[in-house]
């Protein structure tokens, strides 16, 4: 079974109908065909968490990314720097700063670390980059288990329709 670059197999298309339904049932292979949509939506709803944390996590590190990069071109100067700093998503409070050579990143799980300004940069930028590159991952994933829960949802329509129509043959066959 084919899947794509992450592993999410691919849902097979049932082009023939009758040909399919040789080795099981309608009922076993309605059931089939729904848990494999059911997966796909699961995963799809799993993927959607990914990529709003993603979304919220890159606009984050490109704030901070610029904050380090101011930093780094007042490094030079040996005055201080006056500046709001944000304490909650609606509080600010006024600081001075003085010239410095490093920042303390928060890293999560209550740590924090002290780093150069160097290193602040190279670590920011590579979590960006791998950030960046997650959410494409995830948008593509999304857009590919939204194929493939369509193709389960057709296969189910046209199983279900085979075995309508079959049933108005039989039973205009005994009639």
């Amino acid at each position: 079974m084919n899947a794509n670059p992450r592993g999410i197999p691919q849902a097979p298309f049932v082009d023939d109908v009758g040909e399919y339904l040789k080795t099981d049932t309608v009922e076993a292979t309605l059931r089939k065909f729904t848990e494999a949509a059911s997966k796909y939506k699961f995963m799809e709803n799993s993927k959607l968490q990914q990529r709003g944390s993603l979304e919220q996590k890159i606009p984050e590190i490109e704030k901070t990314l610029a904050t380090i990069n101011y930093l780094v071109e007042q490094q030079e100067s040996e005055e201080p720097i006056r500046t709001l700093f944000e304490i909650n998503d609606t509080l600010y409070a006024h600081a001075t700063i003085p010239p410095t050579g490093s920042v303390n990143l928060w890293l999560g799980a209550n740590v924090m670390l002290e780093y150069t300004l160097d290193e602040a940069l190279e670590l920011l930028t590579g979590k960006l980059v791998i950030a960046k590159g997650n959410l494409k991952d995830t948008i593509e994933d999304l857009e590919f288990l939204r194929d493939q829960i369509t193709t389960m949802e057709v296969n189910t329509a046209r199983v279900y329709n085979w075995d309508v129509k079959q049933r108005r043959m039989e039973k205009s066959a005994l009639a």
